[in-house]
């Protein structure tokens, strides 16, 4: 029921607008990457990290369930997917919705260096504390093999339905964040080795 509301609800902002509206004060970017296991240079392999790493990413797997859960139609398209977040901050159970903005798959040139990447981002909706997106990539360097995630947010608090909520987020929010995107790196590493190793240990 409560997806069924949240898909009617518009974003709180204006995704086509984000490099004007970053200018302007109270946005924070982060990026977050952490190195997985390395496979064969060349185009990724069906079963390697690479390939491992994005379905852990397609599931939403990687994120540490006691910092934050998510509630969706598994039969959805990840590229229209409408999600519940249950945050655990403070205490409390804060629920907001966010809505898929696409994915993608790729090469990408960095440094001189070209890279296989598949990600996707999600974006908040009206009634979240917070305006902003976030995308989750895994990417493959062609020329080592070298396989890494990343995770690239921009928000902005907006204002919650509850003054308790924007107190705490505004002492606390911003560390928070932090500490989620660098538990969800450290699960994504974690996840991706146990997945391989029990893989390799029934064939």
């Amino acid at each position: 029921l409560q997806l069924e509301r949240l898909r009617s609800r518009q974003l709180n902002f204006d995704p086509d607008s984000l490099t004007r509206l970053l200018e302007e004060p109270g946005w924070h970017v982060h990026h977050h990457r952490i190195s997985l296991l390395s496979e064969t240079p060349g185009e990724p392999s069906s079963m390697g990290p690479w390939a491992t790493a994005r379905d852990l990413c397609t599931t939403y797997k990687f994120v540490d369930p006691n910092i934050l859960r998510a509630f969706y139609d598994s039969k959805e398209l990840l590229e229209h997917r409408t999600m519940l977040l249950e945050v655990h901050f403070w205490g409390l159970r804060i629920y907001a919705g966010v809505r898929a903005g696409g994915s993608f798959d790729g090469c990408r040139t960095e440094s001189g260096r070209r890279a296989r990447v598949w990600g996707w981002n999600y974006r908040t909706l009206a009634g979240h504390f917070e305006q902003g997106q976030i995308d989750y990539e895994v990417w493959k360097w062609l020329d080592t093999g070298e396989v890494e995630f990343r995770i690239n947010a921009v928000s902005r608090r907006a204002n919650a339905e509850h003054p308790l909520i924007n107190i705490g987020f505004l002492l606390f929010g911003r560390n928070r964040q932090i500490a989620f995107a660098r538990t969800a790196c450290e699960r994504m590493a974690e996840l991706t080795r146990a997945e391989l190793s029990a893989r390799s240990s029934h064939s």
